[in-house]
């Protein structure tokens, strides 16, 4: 963060969005998370390795900067739709009393209309994709709309987020070969893993908070327990990716690849205090280079 940026709650004030957004667009650029693009690239890299290990050679770059553009969207519809379903409970927590919706700088109805309009966009991005892919993409709302509700109900809603957010992994994958393959199946399997591992790190921020409004995660079910989870978590996680890998028929090049990205992880769970919200946060936005890591395993496995 820089010098001349702050928080108000959680949300940057001074960046970008406040020196080159017009006002009255500012509140829907940070309804959709602009300014925090961590689970941008969350979603988009499930996508971009069954892209790159359905294909043959070099990625599709059309297929990556569509995708890419994708992620952008939906993630932002899936942000508005979860504040629209909290607005109730952000409005009691310090931290989120400052999101547009319950701050009042967008309204409930604002919300949906919005929403409305990115489903539109993210619908005419899918429909570039072949007749399977579209039907694979549309079959993810199932997930993605009881999501904000899970954590109202059970104590592993990471878990279904997890399901949620690596679904890319069947449709980048669809997107490619029109059909649906082993390693895409077990790269999806692979990601609910990463993302409980991930995610409960993050949820381990709001715990007193959670406990206080009755919202359930995995950082309050696994307390103190949650490293010795993680070495659950991110083992299968890796396991699962060199399985697809395998599957995949992907070169010797695929595994150092995977070993440095592992290594990551381990780095993770060596290093994680779980009782410091800060370096939650910054375990968490570090996912992004075990993404990379990973993305560049499987490119070097097609090519090499």
């Amino acid at each position: 963060m820089s010098s001349s940026q702050t928080l108000q709650g959680d949300i940057p004030v001074g960046n970008w969005i406040d020196r080159y957004v017009p006002a009255a667009a500012r509140p829907y650029f940070r309804l959709m998370r602009l300014d925090r693009p961590i689970g941008t690239w969350l979603l988009l890299f499930p996508c971009w390795w069954s892209i790159a290990l359905a294909g043959s050679g070099w990625p599709d770059p059309w297929l990556f900067a569509l995708f890419a553009i994708g992620a952008v969207v939906m993630r932002g519809a899936g942000c508005t739709f979860n504040d629209w379903a909290d607005r109730d409970f952000d409005g009691k927590v310090a931290r989120t009393a400052t999101r547009p919706i319950p701050s009042g700088a967008v309204s409930p109805t604002q919300a949906l209309a919005f929403l409305g309009l990115q489903l539109l966009t993210g619908l005419a991005i899918l429909m570039q994709l072949n007749t399977f892919a579209i039907a694979v993409g549309i079959a993810s709302l199932l997930l993605v709309f009881p999501y904000p509700f899970m954590k109202r109900i059970t104590y592993w809603p990471q878990a279904w987020l997890g399901l949620t957010f690596n679904w890319g992994a069947l449709l980048g994958w669809a997107a490619v070969q029109g059909h649906m393959g082993l390693p895409a199946l077990l790269l999806y399997v692979a990601g609910p893993f990463w993302t409980l591992g991930y995610d409960t790190i993050y949820a381990h921020q709001d715990k007193e908070d959670d406990a206080l409004i009755g919202v359930k995660s995995t950082a309050l079910r696994l307390g103190d327990d949650t490293v010795k989870w993680l070495w659950l978590f991110y083992p299968m996680t890796l396991a699962l990716i060199g399985a697809a890998g395998w599957t995949a028929g992907l070169s010797w090049a695929f595994w150092p690849g995977l070993a440095l990205a592992g290594g990551h992880l381990l780095w993770q769970i060596g290093k994680v205090d779980i009782h410091d919200g800060a370096d939650c946060l910054d375990k968490f936005k570090s996912n992004r280079h075990f993404g990379w890591l990973v993305l560049l395993a499987i490119v070097a496995g097609k090519v090499l």
